[in-house]
């Protein structure tokens, strides 16, 4: 039986307050898209399907590189993690799993398997973390990880990535996201052929000991920590990782990962025609790497990539790429805004589905940009919200996500027994 941390019957008594409007909304929505011969049952049931994954860092408050202030009743360890996204879960019906970063979240893989199951929750991809040094660890990774031109360094780097993939096979995960700030700050300072030949070798000695039924995800990111080059630094690059792999390779694709005017859905098309896109982490971003909340800046672009995602969908029956929230929360509620994101994405999506295809194709087609444009818009401009939260509803989730766990009183409960946390550090949890 599946635990709840908040008392069902507070959510209860908070959708009862608005299940009569719901119903007429969603009522008056599927009149609306009737019309367009939609059928609203048919989306909801796609949307209440989908599932995004919640980061374990998500929860924690996040920071920059001058200060991180932490909030009230932070998570002390992976365990007080689960708990915060099983509130997630039970609210959204939309994030089944979790996403682990080792060290980070290293603990006994069979406490943490248990530890999900009181909530049915369970374990997205695994995350490696060489970009920052460990307690004990003999090599540093200040001048590189899977790159360094250092063989021991290098190898200590592959071992902890072996170290993930051994930990995630208990816990039942299928996936390895592989992230590394390698890279140079000043011109010269590395080689950039020999580097990424390091790098190369080293993710083949991973690659090597995935399990048969595993995905390995790489992930690009333009720059930062390295400021003047950085190993796997765009898509491209990315691409041509995971076609030397091998099968078991795919691309991540970090929403802020890209220079700020860069066409993120085209490169999304591009790797999903040619096979190699693998997943997703959705945040947002206003001038570079912000993580902020997803669809909170540029919640277009965010539906232009679910436009792309369902038109392979629909060339690719097996298209099944992986979804990840990846947000840094520095001024709000951690819980707040992954319950928030979560229905955002899940708002991309179902506007996407509400695409007409024929009517899109037939103005691609006929080079009729404007008709094309407003093919896209329709289905933008639609107020999809009554078929996120009857989907919510019906699977036992809050219809006002927001107002229901403030009702609930989590924050304030769990930071009477979680000790304060110090103010002053930098950097994410």
């Amino acid at each position: 039986m599946t635990e709840h941390i908040i008392d069902p019957s507070v959510v209860d008594s908070e959708n009862e307050r608005h299940i009569a409007d719901l119903n007429a909304d969603y009522d008056t929505l599927g009149e609306r898209l009737d019309r367009r011969g939609i059928s609203i049952d048919a989306v909801k049931t796609i949307v209440a399907d989908f599932s995004v994954a919640v980061p374990s860092w998500g929860v924690g408050t996040g920071g920059t590189r001058f200060a991180r202030f932490p909030g009230k009743g932070e998570p002390r360890d992976i365990f007080d993690k689960i708990e915060d996204c099983a509130v997630i879960a039970q609210l959204t019906q939309a994030t089944k799993t979790v996403s682990l970063h080792i060290p980070w979240d290293k603990a006994d893989p069979n406490r943490l398997k248990q530890a999900a199951s009181r909530f049915n929750l369970g374990f997205d991809a695994m995350n490696s973390n060489t970009f920052a040094d460990a307690k004990g660890q003999l090599q540093s990774y200040k001048f590189g990880s899977l790159s360094h031109a250092d063989a021991a360094t290098r190898q200590q780097a592959i071992e902890h990535n072996l170290e993930c993939i051994e930990i995630g096979k208990t816990l039942g995960s299928k996936a390895l996201t592989v992230w590394i700030g390698d890279g140079s700050n000043f011109p010269g300072q590395v080689n950039f052929t020999r580097q990424f030949e390091h790098y190369l070798d080293s993710m083949k000695a991973i690659y090597a000991e995935l399990p048969h039924d595993w995905r390995i995800y790489t992930e690009h990111k333009m720059y930062e920590p390295a400021f003047y080059s950085t190993v796997v630094q765009d898509w491209g690059t990315n691409y041509l990782i995971a076609k030397e792999l091998g099968d078991k390779a795919y691309c991540l694709v970090d929403l802020g990962h890209h220079a700020p005017n860069v066409n993120i859905e085209m490169i999304v098309a591009r790797l999903a025609q040619f096979g190699k896109l693998g997943g997703f982490h959705f945040n947002d971003s206003k001038y570079g790497d912000d993580d902020l909340d997803a669809g909170s800046i540029d919640p277009y672009r965010l539906f232009l990539v679910f436009n792309e995602l369902v038109d392979a969908e629909g060339r690719d029956k097996d298209f099944h790429p992986a979804h990840m929230l990846d947000q840094s929360h520095n001024v709000t509620d951690p819980i707040e805004s992954l319950m928030l994101s979560a229905a955002d994405v899940q708002r991309a999506y179902a506007q996407a589905l509400l695409v007409d295809r024929h009517a899109l194709k037939a103005a691609q087609e006929g080079n009729d940009a404007l008709a094309a444009t407003q093919a896209l818009r329709l289905a933008y401009r639609t107020d999809v919200e009554p078929i996120l939260a009857m989907a919510r509803y019906e699977a036992g989730g809050a219809i006002d996500l927001l107002g229901t766990y403030r009702a609930a009183g989590y924050r304030q409960k769990v930071a009477e027994i979680r000790p304060e946390v110090a103010a002053g550090s930098s950097g994410i949890v």
